[in-house]
């Protein structure tokens, strides 16, 4: 029940309120994984920023299972497989951006989409985390059988053979 396993990979472009970096976006996730994202929407008016609710800000896709553990290599290559540990945080989670998605291995480059980068986001957990989603009986992860920002990196280095960057 300790082993710890790739829950989901998420992908994530925000675009704010420029409608073609947000085409562009939608094609470069098409373009890397093959499935189409869904637009994020806002749901909160910020009038400084020009935002209003059912406004689309950004785009993102969420991978799972064996889509995710193809891509993450990919997306790896793009830092190198050096990570920092501000990367990881406290409850088993990574999330790293990517400047220029050129870096990312088996990526063409697209005249249409130009230079822009992308933020993703990977998720561990062990069996046993389905009590804190499920609909009847939900239930709270026990502190021992959460993962910790140094388990994580112990699972990404065995995993992926990460390695790790300065702290800042």
């Amino acid at each position: 029940m300790t082993e710890i396993k790739v829950s989901k990979l998420t992908l994530n472009i925000g675009a704010g309120r420029d409608e073609q970096v947000l085409k562009k976006g939608m094609k470069l996730i098409k373009n890397l994984t093959g499935i189409e994202p869904v637009k994020t929407i806002t749901q909160k008016r910020i009038a400084s920023w020009g935002l209003r609710p059912g406004l689309p800000v950004g785009c993102k896709l969420t991978l799972r299972g064996e889509e995710a553990l193809k891509m993450i290599p990919r997306l790896l290559s793009a830092k190198s497989h050096e990570l920092k540990i501000s990367y990881f945080d406290d409850n088993g989670n990574i999330s790293f951006g990517i400047p220029e998605y050129i870096d990312i291995a088996d990526a063409k480059y697209d005249v249409d989409i130009g230079i822009t980068g992308l933020q993703a986001s990977i998720t561990l957990e062990r069996p046993g985390y389905r009590i804190k989603r499920r609909k009847a009986r939900k239930g709270k992860i026990a502190q021992t059988h959460r993962i910790t920002r140094d388990q994580a990196i112990a699972f990404m280095k065995q995993a992926f053979e990460v390695k790790l960057g300065e702290t800042a």
